[in-house]
């Protein structure tokens, strides 16, 4: 099984991550990006900013996701993995081409390789505003609300688009909800 947590940044997917982690101690815990030693350099590269144009930074992001597969992903495919992040968010977060064009760039990097659950922790335009002001911006998370909630839409479209197995859960939702949602879905 290998299951994902997707949403915009402070829709609380660490916070469901470390629930997890209390309830799956036998799980493998990863993350897009930055779940390998590659990866670590990649993600630092494409948050902070380095990459001056988008297609560089897709890049950056495509390149860490290549070798989560390979490093990851397919090396455990007989436990549970549980990661934060996909291809759902890079095919997303890459807004600046057509969504079937990032989404073939992507299947590449992955070799065909799909969450077999995927979960989408979604905002409200208020509940997102709200979270923002509380915490100091990456250079992505600077980039917006209407950014940040086309994000959102364009990861509900992917997971549609890749027919992926998912559930969307209403992240102003307690915390005991959203965790109680989460295992009935991985459970069923």
């Amino acid at each position: 099984m290998y299951v994902v947590i997707e949403g915009v940044d402070t829709a609380g997917k660490s916070t469901q991550l470390s629930i997890l982690q209390k309830n799956h101690a036998d799980a493998i815990f990863t993350k897009e990006p930055g779940g390998t030693k590659l990866g670590v350099k990649l993600r630092e590269m494409a948050l902070g900013g380095e990459a001056q144009s988008k297609m560089a930074e897709m890049f950056l992001f495509l390149a860490d996701r290549s070798e989560h597969i390979e490093e990851v992903i397919k090396p455990n495919q007989d436990k549970m993995v549980i990661s934060d992040r996909s291809v759902i968010s890079g095919i997303a977060y890459a807004n600046s081409l057509p969504l079937e064009v990032v989404t073939s760039l992507n299947l590449i990097a992955t070799s065909n390789t799909l969450p077999t659950h995927a979960i989408l922790l979604e905002l409200s335009k208020e509940e997102l505003k709200n979270r923002l002001s509380q915490k100091e911006h990456d250079s992505i998370e600077s980039r917006g609300i209407e950014y940040l909630l086309d994000i959102q839409d364009r990861m509900k479209k992917t997971m549609e688009l890749l027919n992926i197995n998912h559930i969307y859960i209403d992240a102003s939702e307690s915390i005991e909800t959203i965790a109680k949602q989460i295992e009935d879905f991985i459970n069923e």
